[in-house]
C-alpha cells in the first residue's frame, strides 16, 4: 500500500483500520517529525487491544511512515530515516499446491489474500500450478520456465504435502526455478519430509506457538485429557506437535500426550469419521485438529456419536478459515497471518536477490487464537 493508497473496506481488519486513522494524523503533521504515542496510549486512546495497536505500527512501519529506535520508541519517518520500500518492483509468481479436498479453495484464498493486500505496491501473478498424476520432470520444469517467460522475477511457493510423488514434483518444479533463476521463497512449510533440510528461505505461520496456544487454552478450561490430529510428515504438522507437547510439559504430570495420526491414504469423508472413532476410544475432553474444515468434519461425527460440543469435548481448529465463522456452532481457531506472511516474504526475496549468498531464511509469524463456540459457550 502507497502513501496515497485508498482506504480498506469494511471488511478489512481492525488494525488496518486503526492505521489508516494514525496515518492521516501523522501525514498532516500532528507529530512534526517527533515521536508518535506508545502502543498503550494508541491502545487507550482508540480503544482497542494492546495487540491491535502494536500490528496498526507495525503496518506504519512496512509503509515507511514510522520508525523504531531501540528502547527509544517510534517517531515520524523524514526523508533520510524512511527505509526502503517494501515491495520491490517487479511481477511475482504466487505459486500454492494446497491438499485437494473441500477446503481446497478457502485454504488457497487464505494464503493469497495477504499478496493481493498488498498487490497495490507491485505486480503479482497467481498460477495453481496443476500437475496431475504421474506428471514427470519435464512438466514439471516446463511451468517454472513458463512462469520466467511471463516475467517473474521470483516465486512465493506454498508445497504439498500429501504423497512422496507430490512431493518429488514440487522438487523438480524448485529445480526448474533454480535453473532459469528464479529466487524462491517457500511459504508456510518447507519440503515434505520428516526432519527436512530446509534447501530454500521460508515464511511461515508460528505453528509452535499455535499448538502451545491451543493446547494452553484448553487446559486453561479444565480439559484435561487433550488430542492433537496431525497427519503430514510437514513442518507445519511436526511444529503444531511440538507446541502442543510443550505445554503438556509445563503443567507437568497427570496430563498425557495423546496424539491421533491420520492414515493419508484416507480421504476427507473416511477420515472425519476415523478420527472422532479415536477421539472417543481415548476419551478424549479436548482435541487440537490441523484445520479448520478437518475440526468441522470431527465435529459433526462427534454429534452422531451422542457426544456434546463443547461440554463433552472442546474442539479448536487452525487457519480461522470461513466455515469457522458460517457453522452453526462458531470454531475456535489459531488465525493465518496472511498479510504479514505477504510482506515478510517480500522483504525475504528482495533481499535474496539483493544478497544470493546470504544464509537462508527463516521467519515464523505469530499468528492468534479466535476464541468461539466449540470450546467455550456463550
Amino acid at each position: 500500500m502507497s502513501r496515497s493508497e485508498t482506504p480498506p473496506d469494511d471488511s478489512s481488519p481492525k488494525y488496518v483500520h486503526l492505521a489508516e486513522q494514525l496515518a492521516a494524523r501523522l501525514q498532516a503533521g500532528e507529530w512534526g517529525l517527533g515521536k508518535v504515542p506508545t502502543v498503550r496510549d494508541i491502545a487507550g486512546t482508540y480503544d482497542v487491544s494492546s495487540f491491535t495497536a502494536s500490528r496498526a505500527l507495525q503496518l506504519l512501519r512496512d509503509r515507511g511512515l514510522v520508525v523504531t529506535r531501540d528502547r527509544s520508541g517510534s517517531y515520524v519517518a523524514n526523508e533520510r530515516s524512511a527505509p526502503a520500500p517494501v515491495t520491490p518492483a517487479g511481477r511475482w509468481a504466487v505459486v500454492t499446491r494446497v491438499s485437494p479436498g473441500p477446503w481446497q479453495s478457502a485454504s488457497e484464498a487464505v494464503v493469497k489474500v495477504g499478496f493481493e493486500r498488498v498487490a497495490t505496491e507491485g505486480s503479482f501473478a497467481v498460477h495453481p500450478l496443476e500437475l496431475s498424476p504421474g506428471s514427470g520432470r519435464v512438466e514439471a520444469e516446463l511451468i517454472a520456465g513458463r512462469i520466467a517467460d511471463n516475467g517473474a522475477k521470483g516465486v512465493f511457493f506454498l508445497p504439498s504435502r500429501v504423497s512422496e510423488e507430490a512431493c518429488r514434483q514440487d522438487e523438480w518444479f524448485l529445480a526448474g526455478c533454480r535453473r532459469v533463476g528464479l529466487p524462491v521463497v517457500l511459504l508456510d512449510r518447507n519440503l515434505r519430509g520428516v526432519d527436512r533440510p530446509l534447501e530454500y528461505d521460508l515464511v511461515a505461520s508460528d505453528h509452535f506457538d499455535g499448538g502451545l496456544r491451543c493446547t494452553e487454552h484448553l487446559l486453561g478450561l479444565g480439559r484435561k485429557n487433550v488430542a492433537c490430529v496431525i497427519a503430514s510428515p510437514t513442518s507445519t504438522h511436526t511444529d503444531r506437535l511440538a507446541g502442543y507437547l510443550s505445554a503438556l510439559q509445563k503443567v507437568g504430570d497427570g496430563y498425557s500426550p495423546r496424539v491421533v495420526r491420520v492414515p493419508e491414504h484416507l480421504d476427507a469423508r473416511e477420515a472425519y469419521p476415523w478420527i472422532a472413532d479415536e477421539l472417543v476410544r481415548i476419551g478424549v475432553d479436548g482435541v487440537i485438529c490441523y484445520q479448520d474444515y478437518v475440526a468441522v468434519g470431527v465435529m459433526l461425527e462427534l454429534f452422531r456419536r451422542g457426544l456434546n460440543v463443547p461440554r463433552d469435548v472442546a474442539v479448536v481448529g487452525c487457519d480461522d478459515l470461513p466455515i469457522g465463522q458460517s457453522f452453526a456452532l462458531g470454531v475456535s481457531s489459531y488465525s493465518y497471518p496472511s498479510e504479514a506472511i505477504a510482506r515478510t516474504a517480500l522483504r525475504v526475496i528482495a533481499n535474496r536477490i539483493a544478497h544470493p549468498n546470504d544464509p537462508l531464511a527463516k521467519v515464523m509469524l505469530a499468528g492468534r487464537l479466535v476464541v468461539r463456540d466449540s470450546t467455550v459457550t456463550g
